[in-house]
């Protein structure tokens, strides 16, 4: 791969979130300065060579303002609501003004207008408006966070969800963290490519709740729900519809096998295998 170009500049956003920050910090330990977008610029992570900026991805100026002469954009989804599209469009447009250079935008698997994971469709109107904006991009479509797997599971010790024996490849946030942090550098390397970023197996729940079961000594299973089981027992949550929606279609997006492709996209990207759920699992239990 080429090496960096002397005087490259970077932005990340996200930095006070798990993704976004795991990136943030491996730019700062390769000596890499950058420019911190964040809602609140008080809680980003203090970071050699990092100064943090205001940048809701709704405040137009202030994005401008942050990414004006910027070479090589992160920028992660913005938090789940229910106008999350409009704050990705208002980002991009400001991206556009700003002058930007390259835009790695993270994404999900099977990202499509008519994707059962209701959330993987913000994700495709997301990429198709970075498209049409004319910026260089590069598209890192996550499978399932294999770090999320563990807040599955109840109190009683049973994942519960309409995901029959579907299978997920979940895949570590480290592993999504060293495929972006590779794009940043090598961005021209990257441009116009989407890589799906998935763990090294695809498993069913049940084996998901095998795995978890065995990295922290806990008995874990899975009851499969109908989907109007799954829509009755979340509904106390008093969560809105669109959340609601968002909640169960992950699971169905299983079912349906939209998640359930393994591929050689981190490897090929970090040079180093995918990081099997367990790994993962135990790994946070000693963090």
């Amino acid at each position: 791969m080429s090496s960096l170009p002397p005087d490259t500049t970077f932005a990340v956003t996200g930095s006070t979130g798990r993704l976004g920050g795991r990136v943030a910090r491996r730019l700062a330990a390769e000596g890499i300065a950058q420019t911190l977008v964040a809602r609140d610029p008080a809680r980003a992570p203090r970071l050699p060579g990092a100064t943090a900026v205001p940048g809701a991805y709704g405040d137009h100026d202030d994005i401008v303002r942050a990414l004006t002469g910027v070479d090589r954009v992160l920028m992660v989804s913005a938090s789940e609501t229910a106008d999350r599209v409009d704050q990705h469009r208002a980002f991009v447009d400001a991206a556009v003004e700003a002058g930007a250079g390259h835009l790695v935008y993270v994404s999900f698997c099977g990202a499509a207008p008519a994707a059962t994971f209701t959330l993987a469709r913000d994700h495709w109107h997301t990429e198709r408006h970075i498209r049409a904006s004319g910026l260089p991009f590069t598209f890192l479509r996550d499978n399932l966070y294999a770090d999320f797997m563990p807040g599955l599971v109840g109190a009683d010790g049973v994942i519960r969800g309409p995901a029959g024996q579907g299978r997920a490849a979940v895949v570590a946030q480290d592993d999504i963290a060293d495929a972006a942090t590779t794009v940043l550098r090598h961005a021209p390397e990257h441009g116009g490519a989407t890589y799906d970023l998935t763990g090294p197996q695809a498993l069913t729940l049940d084996e998901i709740a095998a795995v978890l079961s065995a990295a922290t000594g806990r008995e874990i299973t899975y009851r499969p729900e109908t989907v109007e089981e799954a829509y009755r027992t979340r509904a106390p949550y008093g969560a809105p519809e669109w959340q609601l929606d968002a909640w169960v279609s992950t699971y169905t997006a299983v079912a349906a096998g939209e998640l359930a492709e393994v591929t050689d996209c981190v490897t090929r990207l970090t040079g180093r295998p995918a990081t099997p759920l367990g790994e993962v699992v135990r790994g946070g239990a000693d963090d």
